[in-house]
């Protein structure tokens, strides 16, 4: 789909890649930008529009669905991560926070603006995973539970909007500059690429976007038919 004239609705809006989401989408031509995050005052973005909204909260969630009927592109980029390995005594409550922000949210959200999207013509989703999806490791165990199960997730909502020819697009990428990684001695990535790399798939009807180096590699290493998960389950 073509940002240009779009209706963006972006979840975690406030900063970080969120942030970046919606400052390029507005800069690419999109006619109007929701910007959502749970207090709608830290908002600061010229030109979009500020959006209360808890992704863990359904009647938020059926709120936004109901007034925004001209959305035509949501991010769910909203997502929490907590640090700790799955024998961890409290590995079960992270995880269960996790899942709510992480998988539920966006599940929620897709839900309610699928009807939405096809009343404007099919339009898009876009769903921010991370390279954890495939791999992880004791620190961010928990984490990676929810974006395999976000992924998952976002692949069987692919085929199942196709009917209504909704995009739906997964970002798989690894660790962002941003705030939240900024304790974090590692290679990132600027969120400008990522979000440029993003919307660029997306122009191009892309189903994922890979948008880092190492991305690239863990993906193209998990087997000698990376994309078979893209194909629905037929026995």
């Amino acid at each position: 789909m073509k940002l240009e004239n779009s209706v963006v609705f972006v979840t975690g809006a406030n900063r970080g890649l969120g942030l970046v989401f919606a400052k390029q989408a507005l800069a690419q031509g999109a006619r109007k930008v929701y910007a959502a995050a749970r207090n709608p005052d830290s908002i600061t973005l010229p030109g979009v529009i500020p959006v209360k909204l808890d992704v863990t909260n359904a009647d938020d969630i059926a709120r936004v669905a109901r007034d925004y009927p001209d959305v035509t592109l949501l991010i769910n980029n909203a997502g929490v991560a907590e640090m700790g390995p799955m024998l961890a005594a409290d590995a079960e409550a992270m995880l269960r926070r996790q899942m709510e922000t992480n998988v539920f949210g966006p599940l929620r959200l897709s839900q309610a603006f699928a009807p939405v999207l096809e009343q404007n013509g099919g339009g898009g989703i876009i769903n921010v995973l991370s390279i954890a999806s495939w791999i992880t490791g004791p620190l961010l165990a928990t984490y990676s539970v929810t974006k395999s199960a976000a992924w998952s997730m976002t692949n069987a909502l692919r085929q199942e909007l196709q009917a209504q020819q909704t995009q739906v697009l997964g970002l798989h990428v690894g660790f962002i500059d941003t705030d939240l990684t900024q304790g974090l001695d590692v290679p990132k990535v600027s969120p400008e690429l990522v979000v440029a790399e993003t919307y660029a798939g997306l122009e191009q009807g892309a189903h994922q976007v890979l948008a880092d180096d190492v991305t690239r590699q863990v993906h193209g290493s998990l087997s000698g038919y990376p994309d078979i998960y893209l194909q629905a389950i037929n026995h």
